[in-house]
């Protein structure tokens, strides 16, 4: 099915609550973790350095925009945004920023609000 869809996403890589945008290119690193709820675009790859084991770990309800690379021993803390085409190969430990860039540098402090619709929020909204 990856074939098909375009991606490559070993098991066990994204906790719960992952959302594929669309198809499309998608390649993850298999050490590489995930948190809950991140939103990924096409054309993004999480990778490793040269060792091919030293992958990111990535913090829950994280939005991946399209064409963005993120790779290395890197940590990358929750409800961050990453813009599209953005190149993350050094770690950002402060919660709820978005960035962007060649390489990646903090753009503001808005993070994922409104970008990421967790399932706590729902059901607090539905109350």
């Amino acid at each position: 099915m990856s074939v098909h869809l375009g991606f490559s996403i070993p098991i066990n890589v994204f906790g719960p609550g992952l959302c594929i945008a669309h198809r499309g290119t998608i390649v993850i690193n298999k050490n590489a973790r995930v948190g809950e709820n991140c939103r990924i675009h096409a054309c993004t790859n999480i990778g490793s350095n040269r060792d091919d084991v030293s992958a990111p770990q990535i913090g829950n309800n994280v939005y991946i925009g399209p064409g963005a690379k993120i790779f290395g021993d890197i940590v990358i803390a929750d409800n961050i945004a990453i813009g599209a085409n953005s190149v993350v190969n050094k770690s950002f430990y402060e919660k709820g920023i978005s960035i962007a860039g060649i390489p990646a540098k903090k753009i503001n402090a808005k993070g994922t609000d409104n970008i990421i619709v967790t399932a706590t929020q729902i059901v607090k909204d539905s109350l």
